[in-house]
């Protein structure tokens, strides 16, 4: 196996986004696009990750934790980046090192994988596209036998350089034992007066090293630096967890419409209808039920369970087996247990429903006292009657009964029957005297 390490490009700002976060930190499928690519590089079994970044990207390395970040002092072109990153990856026996942009975070591991074993061959290796439109990016010129000799520009292309439809896409692959050399030799004599990357192909070339091309699909390679390509990424993303879902056994009725993030996790014959998010942290079981237009994140569904329709699952949740949470119910930091149903629209937070409970129509947890929130302890079991408001902190017993339209202050044993409401009174034709009384009054006015 080859020894591996990654250094990551990850110091550019997000002002085309017209954003105060750093780029990188951008989110695609509920996680930043940073994690897309060191879970790709993970997968790749790397030695070390390092992600360079500008001084006070703290978010940045909070999100690239656990493994390393270097600090790029200046913002002195992709090269002094590179330099920084290597400098950061310290002592290492790898063999070679991928040099990746942070900002093109779709790259897939086999196409890496091509990226290296071209280099082992020639030790260096460049990834390379033909895009329906080259402009903008530079172009790569290569030899007869496809070899590149170098990296023009877009800028400084001559027309007939313009029509070449093979161009730079930004990562390369190059010795460890040589890259320290070759970084050190890159001049910033240009009209940015910055250090580029791509010189390094000329500069291993003058050594007797040729650089190889590996032509990669546009779809993985192309820079996110808009909140316009964002969205395209955003699209390309979510083509894949749904095919990947499909695939695994999950039955969607129309994928187009169903959103997931990257860690969202579904068990085979789980049927999700149309309209359905999935936020970061969502585990689903297996022959689970999502019905339409639910939202669901940081929960545990498990096996049987159905959520939905119009359903707000929110994080810390946990529903059990058989479970039902349905039309416009929503759950918050709350246990559903197993077979327990909360069917129709009722807030749940802060709750411990034990299993086989029952919570009627309407049902509101009061778990917000304005200072903190509080916890509710209903036991299996339970029926808890609809239109029914139980004020946390509180505890309703196993077996116990609560009475539609009654609000609970107080713990109920287990076993007994709560009603806490106004007796009805009945006055026989009242509303008849009321009405009499009220078209002679209008009479007279």
């Amino acid at each position: 196996m080859t020894k591996l390490s990654c250094i990551i490009l990850g110091a550019g700002k997000g002002t085309r986004m017209k954003s105060d976060r750093p780029k990188v930190m951008m989110p695609l499928a509920g996680c930043p696009m940073i994690r897309h690519l060191i879970a790709t590089c993970e997968k790749l079994d790397a030695q070390k990750i390092v992600t360079v970044i500008a001084d006070g990207m703290d978010d940045v390395a909070a999100a690239c934790s656990p493994h390393a970040t270097a600090i790029q002092e200046k913002q002195l072109g992709t090269g002094d980046a590179a330099r920084a990153g290597l400098a950061g990856l310290g002592k290492t026996d790898s063999e070679f090192i991928l040099i990746l942009l942070g900002d093109a975070p779709l790259v897939t591991v086999q196409s890496l994988r091509k990226l290296i074993d071209a280099a082992k061959v020639t030790g260096l290796s460049v990834a390379a596209m033909r895009p329906a439109d080259p402009a903008g990016y530079g172009r790569l010129a290569t030899d007869e036998n496809g070899l590149v000799t170098r990296i023009i520009e877009d800028a400084d292309c001559t027309p007939v350089e313009k029509n070449i439809g093979l161009v730079n896409g930004g990562n390369f692959c190059v010795r460890a034992d040589r890259v320290g050399d070759w970084l050190a030799k890159i001049k910033n004599n240009n009209a940015q007066n910055e250090f580029y990357l791509t010189d390094m192909i000329a500069i291993a070339g003058a050594e007797g090293v040729s650089c190889a091309a590996v032509e990669i699909p546009e779809d993985e390679m192309r820079g996110l630096n808009t909140r316009a390509h964002v969205a395209q990424a955003e699209a390309v993303v979510q083509r894949a967890l749904r095919a990947a879902a499909l695939d695994a056994g999950v039955g969607m009725v129309a994928p187009d419409t169903v959103y997931f993030s990257m860690d969202t996790q579904i068990g085979p014959d789980t049927v999700i209808e149309p309209d359905v998010f999935f936020g970061p942290a969502v585990t689903i079981g297996a022959g689970v039920r999502i019905h339409a237009f639910s939202h669901l994140e940081g929960v545990t569904v498990e096996d049987g369970a159905q959520v939905g329709p119009f359903a707000r699952v929110r994080p810390k949740s946990h529903i059990g087996a058989g479970a039902t949470v349905g039309n416009f119910v929503e759950v918050n930091r709350s246990k559903i247990g197993a077979g327990a149903k909360s069917k129709h629209v009722s807030y749940l937070g802060d709750a411990d429903i034990g299993a086989k409970a029952n919570i009627g129509a309407g049902t509101v947890i009061a778990n917000y006292d304005g200072f903190e929130k509080q916890p509710t302890h209903i036991g299996e079991r339970v029926f808890i009657g609809s239109n029914s408001t139980i004020v946390a902190p509180i505890t309703i017993a196993e077996g116990s009964y609560v009475g539609a339209g009654s609000t609970i202050t107080s713990d109920v044993p287990e076993d007994s029957l709560a009603i806490a409401r106004s007796r009805t009174v009945i006055r026989d034709g009242w509303a008849a005297i009321f009405q009499a009384r009220k078209q002679d009054n209008k009479k007279a006015g």
